[in-house]
């Protein structure tokens, strides 16, 4: 096994994957903020402000894909804890001179692991719930920049990404 796998906690001394065992860190209130943002057309941003998409209210319905995603995380990312969210809340910038949307996702818990990934699958399912609803008007639009913002709580504490 190489140094780096030493410091990745989901393998264990034989380099095996394994679920991190949390059963013995204390339970803590734990909050993650995520941010991602999607870049379109200004006509397709122009739909979506309008509420004219043929599908609806676009970022409505985003809203409750990405908290629906954020209580499956556990399903999707093999490795990750099932965490019973306390509060999870979704929103959306629009930047019109850009023609972006940026959704920020904070999810908290009083738990014994952190609600990282449940941010960043939010985030994703958000923007990926907009481009499927847009995509019959604008296929070039292009997802970036999903990225954990903060963390707190946990043995490690705060964390912020300084960017």
């Amino acid at each position: 096994m190489t140094s780096h796998q030493q410091t990745l906690t989901h393998f264990d001394a034989s380099g095996q994957a394994h679920m991190v065992d949390v059963g013995k860190k204390s339970e803590t209130h734990r909050i993650a903020i995520a941010s991602g943002t999607i870049s379109m057309l200004p006509a397709t941003l122009a739909l979506i402000l309008q509420g004219s998409s043929k599908k609806g209210d676009v970022l409505g319905i985003a809203r409750i894909a990405a908290i629906q995603a954020s209580k499956k995380t556990s399903d999707l990312i093999p490795l990750c804890h099932p965490i019973a969210l306390t509060h999870v809340t979704v929103s959306f910038d629009v930047n019109e001179a850009a023609s972006s949307i940026l959704c920020t996702v904070t999810t908290e818990t009083y738990g014994k692991t952190g609600v990282e990934m449940e941010a960043l699958t939010a985030v994703s399912a958000g923007l990926l719930t907009i481009y499927d609803m847009c995509k019959a008007a604008d296929r070039g639009m292009m997802i970036s920049d999903i990225r954990l913002i903060e963390k707190h709580g946990g043995k490690s504490g705060d964390w912020f990404s300084g960017r």
